[in-house]
């Protein structure tokens, strides 16, 4: 985190503000093993979680103990078996593996209840509910494998968890659960994580684990990912990590049934959650069920968005100045790009009474955004409409970036060429150079 104060911090701080907006009364299911327990990392993360909590994110929070589970059978002499990396829950051992996630419980509510004075948990009001919210049942049978007392998700009693969640709480579901007949179940976190989301319709699963995310055979960090490209991983069989062997197909489970985002985040980087969250960029991988950038009408709505994209170029030089008003009449006039639900991207199209000729205006697109042909993109979408209307000629003014369009096809032309109103209102002073181009 850059220091207060520091033109790196504004920019941060900036940069976080339209995903604090976006995330207050959000439903977020987050799940992480018994080793960032065991390693003592779980004070760091209820930081985060209480940051998401002030927020007004909804929090449902999903644990494991597996190497909690394994010691205390080790200790005991009994067998720690596991058929698919699924662990095998024997009579004898089922005791030992529910005192195992109890103690786990126990410490991670511990960490939530934190509240001393000059610290991130400073005033922190996290109030865990917990209950019998999972009904289970018998795995039975797999690979030729009695699963004993491993068990799977058969529901979850939703009206409970959002009655909890509405009242302010934030839920903590361990991976056990109930049968109707009374049995105690061992379920696994991503079993429990997965069906909660959906249930819930979360607008985000997030998993911690050991990897940074999906990273290819190269070496190279996937960032995005639509549940179709990550399904080719799956079926092609890339050998990445157990985790993302596990989590991965959960992540695509849950965006095809309705969760909005699912992430993979390294549990070892020290706010790792928040920058995966609050950050463009990200540190993990985030898995959607469509592209993430959508190209679309402007809406009155995008107006912000559309300004913070235009100001800096109009004080700039490259782009005429529109006021809040003008932008405002002709807002239908616009397209914008955008990106998980941020404005990265604008463009107009002016038509005159001519007819056959129009205005490519107000191109714009976010810095942090400019490497991927999205300027191209909003261009082609222009001339797309340009031909659905019956329109045979753009015609672009501009100042600064004559050779960008000059490489996309237009040519010069002469002030001439414009319509008469645009001709008419041709700024001398400014000398914006003539461009044209047959669509």
């Amino acid at each position: 985190m850059p220091d207060i104060g520091s033109p790196e911090f504004i920019f941060w701080f900036r940069q976080a503000a339209p995903y604090i907006h976006a995330f207050r009364n959000r439903t977020f299911v987050v799940a992480f093993g018994g080793d960032l327990v065991r390693d003592g990392d779980f004070g760091s993360l209820a930081h985060d979680l209480n940051t998401l909590v002030s927020l007004g994110v909804n929090l449902v929070l999903v644990h494991g103990a597996r190497p909690q589970i394994n010691a205390r059978l080790q200790e005991a002499g009994l067998p720690c078996r596991f058929e698919r990396g699924v662990r095998i829950t024997e009579r004898e051992s089922i005791s030992q593996v529910l005192q195992s996630i109890g103690q786990v419980r126990f410490e991670i509510e511990a960490g939530l209840s934190m509240g001393l004075a000059n610290s991130p948990m400073a005033n922190a009001d996290i109030r865990v509910a917990g209950g019998n919210f999972v009904t289970a049942q018998p795995m039975g049978v797999r690979e030729g494998e009695d699963m004993q007392y491993s068990g799977e998700v058969r529901k979850l009693d939703v009206a409970a968890m959002r009655d909890r969640l509405e009242f302010g709480e934030t839920i903590l579901l361990s991976p056990v659960g109930y049968s109707p007949t009374g049995e105690v179940f061992n379920l696994t976190l991503e079993d429990v994580a997965t069906t909660a989301a959906v249930a819930l319709q979360a607008d985000k699963l997030i998993f911690l684990l050991d990897q940074p995310g999906v990273v290819d055979e190269d070496g190279q960090l996937h960032n995005e990912l639509t549940a179709a490209e990550a399904e080719k991983f799956v079926r092609e069989e890339v050998r990445v990590s157990d985790d993302i062997d596990f989590f991965l197909p959960c992540c695509i489970k849950a965006v095809r049934h309705g969760v909005a985002r699912a992430h993979l985040i390294s549990r070892h980087l020290d706010g790792g959650l928040l920058t995966e969250l609050f950050t463009h960029e990200g540190i993990g991988t985030m898995i959607s069920r469509e592209p993430l950038e959508t190209m679309r009408r402007a809406q009155i709505d995008d107006i912000g968005g559309i300004l913070a994209l235009i100001e800096p170029l109009e004080e700039q030089g490259v782009l005429v100045k529109r006021s809040r008003e003008l932008l405002e009449r002709e807002i239908e006039r616009f397209a914008v790009l955008e990106h998980d639900r941020k404005i990265i991207g604008c463009v107009g199209l002016h038509t005159f009474e001519e007819g056959e000729i129009a205005e490519l205006a107000g191109l714009a697109v976010h810095p942090d955004y400019r490497d991927g042909g999205r300027g191209e993109a909003l261009m082609k979408y222009v001339e797309r409409e340009a031909r659905r209307l019956k329109i045979k000629q753009l015609f672009v003014l501009t100042t600064r970036t004559a050779h960008w369009f000059v490489e996309r096809g237009f040519k010069p032309a002469e002030i001439d060429v414009l319509p008469m109103k645009k001709k008419t209102l041709y700024n001398w002073q400014r000398r914006s150079k003539v461009f044209i181009k047959s669509v």
